[in-house]
């Protein structure tokens, strides 16, 4: 098994290999999580770019709060992320998955279904359930924070977020 850092080198480069290509990067969390997905969203598209590559194309789906809440109002709320999928996802995409417990229905359905469709889906979770819950299970790429207190896996999840923005910032 891949150790963190090892993992954390594989998303850059996944990351990257889709900015090149143009491919978009979808990324999700609820709660202290959707602010994380937010924020590695920004750092991305901002702060992430480099004169001589091209940019990313991050989109975080829990920033939509009228579509979000539309889907949880008129279906359901395990369907917010995943409906937006419907609409948008490509081939190539990647889709962040953010979710301490690892088991949050609607990340869950939205990697669920981006596998199905046959991009690469990152989960990045935490041990409040065993081995990162299910999300762990199912994401092509999995970081989970070995760690059963929400505020300290959160804060690790932003330095991941950090990290990989550092990769792409820090090459000359």
């Amino acid at each position: 098994m891949q150790n963190s850092i090892e993992k954390i080198g594989k998303i850059a480069t996944v990351l990257e290999d889709a900015a090149e290509r143009g491919n978009r990067i979808y990324i999700m969390g609820n709660g202290g999580s959707a602010a994380t997905a937010s924020h590695m969203s920004n750092d991305l598209n901002k702060t992430a770019i480099r004169p001589t590559k091209n940019r990313f194309r991050a989109i975080c789906l829990n920033d939509n709060v009228p579509v979000m809440l539309a889907w949880a109002n008129d279906n359901s709320f395990d369907v917010i992320f995943v409906e937006q999928l419907k609409n948008f996802l490509s081939r190539g995409d990647i889709v962040i998955g953010i979710s301490g417990s690892g088991n949050s229905p609607n990340i869950i359905n939205a990697i669920e279904y981006a596998n199905q469709s046959g991009n690469i889906t990152i989960g990045i979770t935490g041990s409040i359930n065993p081995d990162g819950g299910k999300l762990g299970k199912i994401a092509k790429i999995s970081i989970v924070i070995p760690d059963s207190l929400m505020y300290r896996i959160e804060d690790f999840h932003l330095i991941i977020n950090h990290a990989l923005v550092s990769a792409f910032t820090d090459v000359k």
